[in-house]
């Protein structure tokens, strides 16, 4: 049989042992497999460089010796402008408009799920695979593909795949999303990569110290850190602060607000360059507005339906009504109150482990 008689599949590897369990077991199972990595702005020089165990020419390093151990050919795609722009922009714009943004949710669906899989239909590859914890199944009464958690309830990752649409879906393998975390990391051992123990990357990839407010800053310059009032929900001036991308939501530390009860930021008063607080009962909220929703299970669907669903990556599943409004965006009525409901962060609808759809949060109510 000739290689071209074989399914071909590129594989998203970042260096990490997800993907490079996944790109092995590709080669395993008979695939015509061809490693891809994406080369990114470098953010771990200078001050920053005893970081580099992260860093991305670091990862791709990792990759290319997978690729070799594995004997595949392995090349390197320049998305440093990309990221920039797509993710990068994102991230700062975001946190200065007064939201909290995912910039894990927007690197899949603009890079990988985007301009990475564009390049793998150019090598004329049948799938793109990457080492994410989901799995996907084809639905043959609904004639649709699902998207679905990894088996991994720990390392589940469907949180952040929720953009996914049908013609994507059925272009994707995610090898790994039967097996748990410790079985990866085994059958890498077992293999002899050399990833098999490396840890995982802290959670924003392209802050090296995590200190998001100092890589904000850095970025906008001071003249663009504007000072203005911490106020309460009257609009009493209790304190001052420099930079409302400072704050998110439910934050407790770093107010400054000397009292007899701990405040928590509430959320933010644009015009006036405010920083609202109150006390943490005020962070309860009866439901939230959605928008940009992408629906994986239930297409235009027009019908309140009850799901569980997710607000951040971590926090526990709650369930919920689904009122779709007139103009796209839908209203999720809570069962029961949720904390800190915080604009920017991405809202998963799950059916059991079917992931239906999921949006943007525009705002609480």
């Amino acid at each position: 049989m000739s290689n071209r008689e074989k399914q071909r599949v590129v594989v998203s590897m970042s260096g990490g042992v997800d993907s490079s369990v996944a790109t092995a077991l590709l080669t395993d199972r008979g695939y015509e497999v061809v490693g891809v990595s994406m080369q990114l702005p470098d953010y771990y020089s200078g001050e920053h460089k005893e970081l580099g165990s992260y860093s991305f020419s670091d990862n791709i390093s990792h990759a290319r010796a997978v690729a070799d151990k594995l004997n595949i050919p392995f090349y390197v795609v320049n998305l440093e402008d990309e990221f920039e722009k797509k993710v990068v922009n994102y991230f700062v714009s975001g946190y200065m408009k007064g939201k909290t943004p995912n910039p894990c949710v927007m690197c899949n669906q603009k890079l990988k799920f985007g301009v990475i899989l564009a390049k793998a239909l150019e090598l004329r590859a049948d799938y793109l695979a990457t080492g994410h914890h989901a799995r996907i199944a084809w639905d043959d009464s609904r004639r649709r593909y699902l998207l679905l958690k990894g088996v991994d309830p720990n390392k589940d990752q469907s949180y952040f795949l929720f953009t996914l649409r049908q013609e994507e879906l059925r272009r994707l393998i995610f090898p790994i999303g039967d097996l748990v975390k410790n079985d990866v990391r085994k059958i890498a051992g077992d293999l002899g990569l050399g990833v098999a123990d490396r840890k995982e990357s802290q959670e924003i990839c392209f802050v090296p110290d995590n200190d998001y407010r100092r890589f904000i800053a850095e970025r906008i310059g001071t003249d663009r850190c504007k000072s203005g009032n911490i106020v309460n929900s009257e609009g009493e001036i209790l304190g001052r602060h420099n930079g409302i991308y400072k704050f998110t939501i439910g934050q407790r530390k770093g107010l400054g607000i000397p009292a007899s009860h701990p405040y928590y930021v509430l959320g933010f008063d644009l015009e006036k360059n405010n920083v609202v607080i109150g006390r943490d009962e005020d962070l309860l909220s009866e439901g939230l507005i959605a928008e940009d929703i992408n629906w994986i299970l239930s297409p235009g669907s027009k019908s309140e339906i009850t799901v569980s669903f997710k607000v951040r990556y971590r926090s526990k599943e709650a369930k919920a009504t689904i009122r779709p409004q007139d103009d796209g965006n839908v209203l999720l009525a809570f069962h029961t109150p949720q904390r800190a409901i915080t604009p920017g962060q991405a809202v998963v609808f799950y059916d059991g482990d079917v992931v239906i759809g999921g949006g943007w949060i525009r705002e609480s109510i």
